[in-house]
């Protein structure tokens, strides 16, 4: 795996020695869990990003990929039994975030639900790892990772990628992310207003929320889809950002209905086909009778 543009420390929150106890909060674990199984539920739309992949790189990833959430599905479902807690829908936000949100080209999908969402997504479990109190749950959140900062790091290379190649996409880009930023702020707020402030954990969650979006910003700006840290961006300006990505949407939608060229026809011109491995490391192919 190539490392991702933020490292583990960058993304390690200091929750100065609180703990999550799994007796204690175990119906709070359970909510959280049950946000994560949500979350990896919406794997199925891996299978769509599939069909629309640009190429045979991205076609594989999102292949395994597809393998991967469903795994996390079977690892949250232990979870939760291992708390006692039973299989619950997400709240409306989480709904909003992982399916309300879902893009409609790849370089939206590769941005705001890999390199941002799953982001998000990282920090939370890197969140539960260092501060839950049971060796079980936290080594299977500990494998889980592993597989996500993949996903995260796809995300970080082809939306960096996509706007060296079309830098007209990084407004576009950086108005939808706002939108998915002030997502995890409104869900941090109903946390805070429905959760005990005198939680050794959760009463660090302003904090964390504050970091969750620092961590998010230090992304965009190292993926080129912000300029300039998000102080420095005036009201008016993330508002034409906004409008200009939604707009674009409206304006482009009919174009969608137009017949468009899938891998099936563009394999040919791919670099993964077209580079073959050199004669004295290819084995030949004999035909036997």
């Amino acid at each position: 795996m190539r490392d991702m543009l933020l490292s583990r420390e960058e993304m390690t929150f200091d929750w100065g020695g609180a703990r999550l106890d799994p007796v204690r909060d175990r119906a709070l674990l359970g909510w959280m869990m049950n946000q994560f199984l949500y979350g990896e539920i919406t794997g199925i739309q891996c299978g769509h990003w599939l069909y629309a992949a640009p190429d045979l790189e991205a076609a594989r990833f999102f292949a395994r990929q597809a393998v991967e959430e469903f795994q996390h599905v079977d690892n949250f479902l232990r979870i939760l039994d291992l708390l006692g807690e039973k299989p619950a829908p997400p709240h409306r936000l989480v709904r909003f975030l992982s399916t309300g949100m879902m893009p409609h080209g790849f370089e939206e999908h590769v941005c705001l639900e890999m390199a941002m969402g799953e982001g998000f997504v990282l920090l939370a479990l890197y969140g539960v790892i260092d501060t839950i109190d049971h060796g079980d749950i936290r080594e299977i959140l500990v494998r889980a990772v592993r597989q996500e900062e993949r996903h995260v790091d796809f995300g970080e290379r082809r939306t960096a990628s996509s706007i060296r190649q079309r830098p007209s996409l990084r407004r576009r880009l950086l108005g939808l992310s706002l939108v998915s930023t002030w997502g995890v702020r409104r869900l941090g707020a109903y946390l805070r207003s429905r959760l005990p402030a005198d939680h050794p954990v959760l009463s660090k969650l302003p904090n964390f929320l504050q970091f969750t979006v620092d961590c998010a910003e230090k992304r965009l700006l190292r993926m080129g889809v912000l300029l300039k840290p998000f102080a420095e961006l005036g009201a008016f300006e993330k508002a034409a950002c906004v409008a200009e990505a939604y707009g674009t949407a409206l304006v482009t939608r009919p174009l969608r209905l137009l017949p468009r060229k899938r891998l099936t026809d563009t394999y040919l011109r791919d670099p993964a086909v077209l580079q073959r491995p050199p004669e004295d490391e290819e084995e030949p192919i004999r035909l036997v009778r």
